[in-house]
């Protein structure tokens, strides 16, 4: 059975834990580090077989994992994204928003050729990234409009520099329009969808994102059109936040426990 390394032990990281240890995804898990040990601890005490928690980050991959698993942050895949090729493991990241600096990007898909390792990133809560990248050479537009409960939207940069207030957000309200590269900058923790949709498309400069605050929704959705040569693509995907973390989509965390389940089975696999 395949080992795996877990950084982040929040909503999504304990979920994925809890496949595991439950037999739903066919691996062990044998590492863990937060960068809070409490957390760590706290999710530890829900399994049944108790993985190791180490000291630091960098220590995952220093043991005998197939891969490590990235639940944390943008800055966590920065910090150790690198070492973990180098120790010629696998990596599996959430914090797609991090690999939209060109330098990482760059660096990151270097060191999988030369450790012959794989970066896995799990299609999140979106759609249809098998259609984008199927035809991404005839792209010719690609759009993300996303729609949120302004409660999952609070604590992101934008709002440093801006006057809106979410709280005086009365019906549905556009906040951001720009480029995806502006909106991962700007919401790291709340649009890694636009960051996976753009890395499959056209680019992080030519992926165009639109952030709708509505105070009577009870959903994420997200509405993508892409447009070309090929002809045209529409995708509107309305999902549950997860219960733990409205920031955070139920089908995101589906799909990481399904990539990581795949990557651990043998067996027919199903689309690109």
């Amino acid at each position: 059975m395949k080992k795996i390394g877990l950084l982040g032990c929040g909503a999504i990281g304990t979920q994925i834990a809890l496949a595991i240890d439950t037999g739903k995804i066919p691996a062990i898990l044998t590492h863990v580090y937060d960068a809070s040990k409490d957390s760590s601890i706290e999710l530890v005490s829900k399994l049944n077989t108790k993985p190791e928690i180490v000291e630091n980050s960098h220590l995952l991959s220093s043991h005998p994992v197939n891969i490590v698993v990235e639940a944390a942050s943008q800055d966590a895949v920065k910090d150790i994204a690198l070492s973990v090729l180098q120790n010629k493991r696998d990596l599996m990241i959430m914090s797609v928003g991090a690999l939209l600096d060109e330098s990482i990007y760059d660096i990151l898909s270097d060191a999988c050729k030369d450790f012959n390792k794989t970066i896995y990133l799990p299609s999140g809560a979106i759609a249809g990234l098998d259609g984008i990248k199927s035809i991404k050479n005839e792209l010719e537009s690609l759009s993300i409009t996303t729609t949120k409960h302004p409660r999952s939207l609070k604590g992101a940069k934008f709002f440093e520099n801006s006057d809106i207030n979410l709280d005086a957000i009365l019906s549905p309200t556009t906040i951001f329009e720009g480029t995806a590269k502006e909106a991962v900058s700007l919401f790291p923790a709340n649009i890694n969808v636009a960051a996976l949709l753009s890395l499959s498309g056209i680019g992080s400069e030519k992926t165009g994102v639109k952030i709708v605050a509505d105070p009577n929704t009870d959903k994420n959705t997200h509405h993508i059109e892409a447009a070309g040569k090929f002809g045209k693509m529409t995708f509107t995907i309305e999902n549950f936040p997860d219960t733990t973390n409205p920031k955070t989509s139920r089908l995101a965390i589906l799909s990481a426990i399904e990539t990581l389940r795949k990557y651990c089975s043998n067996e027919i696999q199903i689309g690109t």
